[in-house]
């Protein structure tokens, strides 16, 4: 992942560079060549999505045009406030290794799942969720990604038999995804003590432009808010389908999804149906851009 883009622009290689000497390690080489085991250990893929983002953002320049706000879904919101200007890309990258060691270490602690469920709405997706927890197991949703597609997360056995329950409340499918943790659940209560000790030793400064909370789904001015709900994130849904509706409200005409993948510009057919939505990761997605 990012190596076209190393290959291709100075600018992104100076970011995967300087990942290497920030963290003391070959992540370029990992992200690069594998092997792939390693690269999705959570330890890995997180500073790894992070460095590809960032090296986008930088080799895309002035192309990308001027920003009114930003978003990022669950690990994605540090790469909007390093966008933002929030916080430095190497606070950012060392942030976001510890998180990815936490919510490992959170994830041996007390062990748990994920599961998408699709076709149901939120609604009676939390209905299963808190019928699953009066009958003492954990499981919250965690992503509301779109309408129709929400994640949910907690305990192994009750997010199974929360697939059990969806189905028979409707659901069209329910499928359990391949995970380290329970992210986004209370069983990562364990990964926020460190993760807000790191926070509290970086300088965070207020966003050039908003960045929409996953926690709140609102705009967020100020460093020390980022800094908190940063830290909330962890053990809280993330309100994606919010979020989009939310700078769609506050006037967002245009969408660029930064970074691996266009996985967001898909939900953005439902989230933001009408509005224009790129991908912004690869050479050919950067010549597209400036065309």
């Amino acid at each position: 992942m990012g190596r076209d883009l190393a290959l291709a622009f100075p600018a992104a290689a100076l970011v995967f560079e300087e990942a290497d000497d920030v963290l003391g390690i070959h992540l370029s080489r990992l992200a690069w060549e594998g092997p792939e085991a390693d690269l999705t250990l959570t330890k890995n893929a997180q500073p790894a999505l992070l460095v590809h983002s960032v090296a986008a953002l930088r080799a895309a320049g002035p192309a990308l045009g001027e920003a009114s706000m930003a978003a990022g879904h669950s690990l994605g919101e540090f790469t909007a406030h390093v966008a933002a200007g929030t916080l430095s890309f190497r606070d950012a990258l060392e942030a976001v290794r510890l998180r990815g060691e936490l919510m490992f270490d959170a994830g041996v602690k007390r062990p748990g799942t994920m599961a998408a469920i699709l076709g149901l709405e939120d609604g009676a997706v939390e209905a299963v969720c808190r019928e699953i927890q009066q009958g003492g197991k954990v499981c919250v949703p965690a992503n509301f990604n779109s309408s129709g597609q929400v994640v949910i997360s907690g305990e192994v056995a009750g997010v199974e038999e929360a697939m059990i329950l969806a189905r028979e409340a409707g659901a069209r499918k329910a499928v359990l995804l391949t995970v380290s943790g329970a992210f986004h659940s209370p069983l990562m209560a364990h990964a926020t003590g460190g993760l807000r000790d790191k926070l509290s030793e970086i300088n965070f400064s207020d966003p050039s432009y908003p960045v929409i909370s996953n926690v709140t789904a609102e705009p967020v001015v100020s460093g020390s808010r980022a800094r908190d709900l940063l830290v909330d994130q962890l053990t809280s849904p993330v309100r994606w389908m919010a979020s989009v509706e939310r700078m769609v409200a506050l006037g967002a005409l245009r969408f660029l999804e930064v970074g691996a993948g266009s996985v967001l510009c898909g939900l953005n057919k439902r989230n933001a149906r009408g509005f224009p939505c790129a991908s912004v990761g690869t050479p050919s997605d950067l010549d597209a851009l400036e065309s």
